[in-house]
């Protein structure tokens, strides 16, 4: 994604439309960048229907989160991901051995995991990893109840991985060959520079100075723990599994500061509420006339297009791009056929909402960390 877009000068006040006019200018590279992830999400599309990958609507997700300003940095992310999803569903599939007929120690395992992956996303050179081993498996711990054997249990995790794996390869592939003009950082001087901006992160000793010296890296790893986990908690406590979707968003939008948080919070609400409303629209007036895996194709593409526009823009929106994608697959991929089911869509929006609420008053009473004080830094 892309830092772009000059600031007005100081003093100059923007209205909104004017500011989200701004924001959705064109820009060299956003329409190339655009066409990739549309062309990769079209093929994703086909091939899950086609073999009956479950999670199509992941599969998708992935797209975006794999794609990158550049195709060395979406290399690196890819690859990143890779081992990352790898580990981390061996790593579940282990711990279920001995976890999977007792949740009074699968409950604390998954605490402990999200705690320790979140203290190294912040602390380790190769945060992204971090990020993605620990996620993948607190993920996967939390689907316990959803499955009614350990059979069930295995052969979802590996299709989790099939449906994870796949498509950032194949966002890696097209990224390297189709339109490979990089997407220019307008707010550095040159893509080289931006490249070495970004790839520095990786460069350098693998801890932080201050990994074991400094309380606030404790602190946001607890956090994050905490509100996931009372929302895994509240809504297994009251058998609402449809909800689930707050886990993930605490995961998803939980930055050191608050104010970052309610930032990425409100691109993330604004951002469900629009690829739902498309979902929603589509289910209505759309589906119920498509016969073929072309006309979803093409309205998958269609949405796409404006979904990757948004978050190859600045960083200002770029977040609330993802979100439409994830909320509209999760209206229109849920599964294989014609489903106009609402009550997912219901669920998942309920749980998005839910989770971004417990963030931001976990994040705001308990050691709130202000931009003031530290940098901020995404996942």
């Amino acid at each position: 994604m892309n830092t772009d877009t000059v600031d007005p000068a100081p003093g100059v006040q923007l209205g909104w439309f004017d500011w989200l006019r701004r924001e959705l200018a064109p820009f060299p590279g956003r329409g190339t960048a655009t066409v990739r992830i549309v062309v990769t999400v079209v093929l994703v599309t086909i091939i899950s229907m086609a073999l009956r990958v479950p999670e199509a609507l992941l599969s998708g997700y992935m797209v975006f989160f794999a794609t990158k300003e550049n195709k060395v940095v979406t290399a690196l992310t890819g690859l990143l991901l890779f081992v990352g999803v790898t580990i981390g569903i061996a790593v579940s599939l282990l711990v279920y051995r001995y976890t999977f007929d007792f949740p009074e120690l699968r409950i604390p395992t998954m605490a402990l995991v999200l705690f320790l992956c979140f203290y190294f996303s912040r602390v380790f050179a190769m945060g992204p990893l971090a990020f993605a081993v620990g996620f993948v498996i607190a993920a996967t711990q939390s689907i316990a109840e959803l499955e009614p054997t350990a059979e069930d249990l295995v052969q979802t995790l590996l299709w989790l991985w099939l449906a994870v794996a796949y498509p950032v390869v194949l966002t890696v592939i097209v990224s390297e060959f189709l339109l490979p003009a990089q997407l220019q950082d307008i707010k550095s001087e040159t893509p080289e520079s931006a490249k070495s901006d970004r790839l520095a992160e990786f460069r350098g000793p693998l801890l932080a100075a201050d990994s074991f010296t400094n309380p606030s890296h404790v602190h946001y790893a607890l956090k994050v723990t905490l509100a996931a986990m009372l929302c895994y908690i509240l809504y297994t406590a009251v058998d609402w599994a449809g909800i689930h979707t707050a886990f993930i968003t605490c995961c998803f939008i939980s930055l050191e500061s608050l104010g970052a948080t309610l930032h990425k919070g409100a691109l993330r609400l604004a951002g469900c509420l629009v690829g739902g409303l498309l979902g929603f629209i589509s289910i209505l007036y759309l589906i119920p006339h498509m016969e073929s895996i072309t006309s979803l194709a093409l309205l998958v593409a269609a949405v796409s297009f404006l979904a990757g526009w948004v978050a190859m823009g600045s960083e200002r929106i770029a977040y609330a791009g993802l979100q439409i994608a994830l909320a509209f697959f999760m209206c229109v991929l849920q599964s294989f056929e014609q489903d106009v089911d609402l009550t997912k869509i219901r669920d998942r929006v309920v749980g998005i909402i839910f989770g971004i609420v417990v963030t931001t008053l976990v994040f705001r009473y308990v050691w709130p960390e202000r931009a003031a004080d530290q940098q901020t830094s995404t996942i």
